[in-house]
């Protein structure tokens, strides 16, 4: 039995406390335990008036008693425990998800600037973290009017995965089929084709031969069967569509992600003329605007 934790990053914001609820969701549903994370940023040097009262007692976290408030009334919950750390929560919460089996939090937390729709801490674990990593958006970020945006889709909520048909990322798909099997819902894997295509010809070269749109569609789809075919194998219970769209590929799962419970991305592989973790494009823009929560998932190591 697998008794990695679930870890939930707390800091008593609106924003973790919305990421905590879904923690304990998905902690419910994997029967593990929930790791509540506060990561305290002592920095006396910047804090004259923290120097002069000296540090916190390590026994007290004013930010971990009220979750622990918050979650008093509540019955079934799942085995927790709760962890304060001091340093700096960009370094330490993707250090938290070492030994996690998901890492939890919300989108920005109480020290991001207003303005931003993503945190550095909630980009860095979403980098750097070797577990797949959560982020929880707030709530109207699509333009709309708060939690009924999201809400008004009904119960049919599917899991969205994206699918890169000449790169195929077959740990996000087994993330993706794993967890709309433990939600019971659908699963809408989105294969995007670059459409129109460009063509760079230097002067005196003659144009390529036209492609045709519809033949293209059909390769991507042919693609795309053939890698999901063993996933669907061990999921047969998972009801998963193909849709086959031209063009951007970050647009195409931000718009899904209106009506997802859930939206899935890689992490790029590390390169070997490049070696520090990277995120594609693809990725942080899904991350910036997606109204659902996202989940990023990891290479191999």
């Amino acid at each position: 039995m697998n008794t990695q934790p679930v870890v939930a990053a707390v800091d008593g914001s609106d924003d973790s406390l919305r990421a905590l609820e879904w923690a304990l969701d998905a902690a419910r549903r994997r029967e593990a335990p929930l790791r509540i994370v506060h990561v305290r940023q002592y920095a006396p040097w910047a804090q004259p008036e923290v120097l002069a009262a000296g540090p916190p007692d390590p026994d007290e976290d004013p930010v971990l008693d009220q979750v622990c408030g918050h979650l008093a009334q509540r019955s079934g919950l799942p085995a927790a425990e709760y962890v304060a750390l001091e340093g700096a929560p960009g370094a330490l919460l993707p250090e938290a998800g070492a030994t996690a089996r998901l890492l939890v939090l919300g989108s920005r937390g109480r020290g991001g600037f207003a303005s931003l729709l993503l945190g550095s801490n909630s980009l860095a674990a979403a980098r750097d973290a070797e577990c797949p990593v959560v982020v929880v958006p707030r709530p109207g970020r699509g333009g709309g009017g708060g939690d009924e945006e999201v809400a008004s889709a009904g119960a049919d909520r599917p899991v969205v995965v994206g699918l890169n048909a000449d790169s195929p990322d077959e740990t996000t798909l087994a993330f993706a089929f794993a967890e709309a099997a433990l939600r019971g819902v659908r699963l809408r894997v989105l294969a995007a084709y670059p459409w129109p295509l460009q063509t760079w010809m230097l002067p005196g070269e003659m144009p390529p031969p036209q492609v045709d749109q519809d033949a293209v569609e059909h390769e991507t789809r042919l693609l795309a069967d053939g890698f999901l075919a063993p996933h669907r194998e061990r999921h047969p219970e998972v009801a998963a569509g193909i849709d086959v769209l031209p063009g951007d590929a970050a647009g195409h799962l931000v718009d899904a992600s209106r009506d997802a419970e859930l939206v899935v991305v890689g992490r790029h592989r590390r390169r070997l003329l490049a070696p520090a973790r990277m995120m594609g494009s693809v990725t942080q823009a899904v991350l910036l605007h997606a109204v659902s929560p996202v989940a990023v998932v990891p290479p191999p190591s």
